[in-house]
């Protein structure tokens, strides 16, 4: 058994390897230091009472989930944005949020009618595609992608597995692209 002072010598020994890895591997430093400290964290929650000799492997395995993790998510995200690029039109900032197009804006008179048209079929569809998703796959996806919740914290809300939080939200992402694609919209 570890204790935590060889615990702590084994993460600072690590460190910057680790951050090298992670940066190689995402290309972008600040999610690389996210990714180290997702690793190093749920090394101490999870697996400190193990012997010191198996603290490399574990935290090599947990550093690469936490890499393929971040690549779902970016993978996830980029889909929903290409969808929802759609809702913002080419004169507007990079800071647009697409919720705020979802919303009613009442008489501002700044968008052609025929793309309000078109935005609403749009958000009809995609509310309809998400309501044919089966609750626990719903639930998960909502709570990863549009609340922006980890992996932990999703499976902590749903009383589940973090296994079972990514196997839901894989499970709705590849339905919910069937169904919207049958419907003519692209992702």
């Amino acid at each position: 058994m570890a204790n935590p002072q060889e615990l702590s010598d084994f993460l600072a020994q690590v460190e910057r390897r680790a951050f090298k890895q992670a940066a190689y591997a995402v290309r972008d430093d600040h999610a690389a230091l996210d990714i180290v400290q997702d690793a190093m964290m749920k090394l101490a929650e999870n697996y400190s009472a193990r012997p010191v000799e198996e603290f490399p492997m574990l935290f090599q395995r947990i550093l690469q989930n936490a890499i393929r993790d971040f690549f779902r998510r970016q993978k996830v995200r980029n889909l929903w944005t290409t969808l929802f690029s759609s809702f913002s039109s080419a004169d507007e900032d990079d800071d647009h949020d697409v919720l705020e197009t979802l919303q009613p804006h009442g008489d501002e008179g700044r968008n052609d009618p025929s793309d309000e048209v078109a935005r609403g079929q749009t958000l009809k569809l995609i509310e309809a595609a998400l309501q044919k998703l089966p609750q626990r796959q719903r639930e998960a996806f909502v709570l990863r992608y549009w609340e922006d919740m980890d992996v932990a914290e999703t499976a902590a809300v749903m009383g589940c597995s973090e296994g079972s939080v990514k196997t839901h939200c894989s499970r709705a992402v590849h339905t919910l692209a069937a169904l919207l694609g049958k419907k003519g919209v692209g992702l």
